[in-house]
């Protein structure tokens, strides 16, 4: 038994690759296909009868496109560009009709500027009403996601009751924490993603959509990346520039300050000296005075020598 205790009931995955059977089954366990719908898109899935690069219409940048879906089909491409526009600011916008007949078939394709304005989108636009319809809105799953296979050919995510072919795993209608013991080998067997037990989500929680490789948010951002590295370099060289200029500014003026002060202490110690023999020999005393006052005692000292001698 997965996840263990009550609060299992409220926990909740959802796919990040896409399998038929899997899709069919409200806890993302079941191991073989129950109904005609999930036999048609397991058919398609085996047999690769579906390529997602292959709609000629599908154009635009995937990480940037929304899927809106559950639309009036009496809604027009310039309202639901009022309606969305208020996310970000869009590049271009597909509204899904009829090959025949032209008219709306109930789904849209919104591509955005940026990676963060359909981000922005994805998160506040979702249950919102345009034209009193509620909508749902999810990521590019038809580019993004490992083997999709569209709801016309029995695939898909989400669906309603009455329809009878319920779809789980996506955002609209994820993915049940297995109250029942998980058939890892089975799963493993057929490619169907293992549940993640204890790393179930809640209810609340928004499962965030696919990001580009190697991006941090947005392709706007990832120009502070992509800078080549003869720029980056060029910057690690002048930040170590300046470093070394502060640093020879701040050694010359400790330099300095120590020169000043050596120099105001050798003039203190001469007025100290000066002070000390002036009180030895009287206040009138002048070092240049005690000069001559010794050679002139030198010199009597030697014409007295001299007169001993004579005698």
């Amino acid at each position: 038994m997965s996840g263990g205790g009550n609060n299992v009931v409220s926990k909740v995955f959802y796919a990040t690759s896409y399998h038929p059977i899997q899709s069919g089954s409200i806890d993302g366990t079941d191991v073989a296909a129950h109904d005609n719908g999930v036999r048609r898109a397991l058919l398609c899935y085996n047999a690769g009868l579906y390529d997602p690069s292959g709609d000629s219409k599908a154009v635009g940048d995937p990480y940037c496109t929304l899927f809106v879906g559950r639309l009036s089909h009496l809604t027009t491409e310039d309202t639901l560009r009022e309606a969305m526009s208020k996310y970000g600011r869009i590049k271009s916008l597909r509204l899904v009709r009829h090959i025949v007949t032209g008219a709306s078939r109930g789904y849209a394709f919104v591509e955005y500027e940026t990676e963060k304005e359909m981000r922005r989108a994805y998160e506040d636009a979702h249950h919102s009403f345009i034209e009193d319809r509620e909508i749902i809105v999810d990521y590019n799953r038809q580019q993004l996601m490992p083997g999709w296979i569209p709801r016309r050919l029995g695939g898909g995510l989400g669906g309603k009751k009455e329809s009878g072919q319920l779809r789980f795993g996506g955002r609209d209608r994820p993915f049940r924490a297995p109250l029942r013991p998980i058939p890892h080998e089975d799963l493993k067997k057929l490619g169907i993603q293992l549940p993640p037990e204890g790393r179930y989500m809640s209810r609340t929680q928004i499962p965030s959509p696919p990001r580009r490789r190697g991006s941090v948010s947005d392709r706007e951002e990832g120009y502070y990346r992509e800078r080549s590295s003869v720029e980056r370099e060029e910057e690690i060289k002048e930040q170590s520039s300046s470093r070394r200029n502060s640093h020879r500014k701040s050694s010359s003026h400790r330099r300095r300050r120590s020169k000043d002060r050596e120099e105001k202490e050798s003039r203190s110690d001469r007025k100290e000296r000066s002070r000390g023999k002036s009180d030895r020999y009287g206040d009138d005393y002048k070092e240049e005075d005690f000069g001559s006052r010794r050679s002139h005692g030198a010199e009597e000292e030697r014409h007295s020598h001299k007169r001993h001698k004579q005698y």
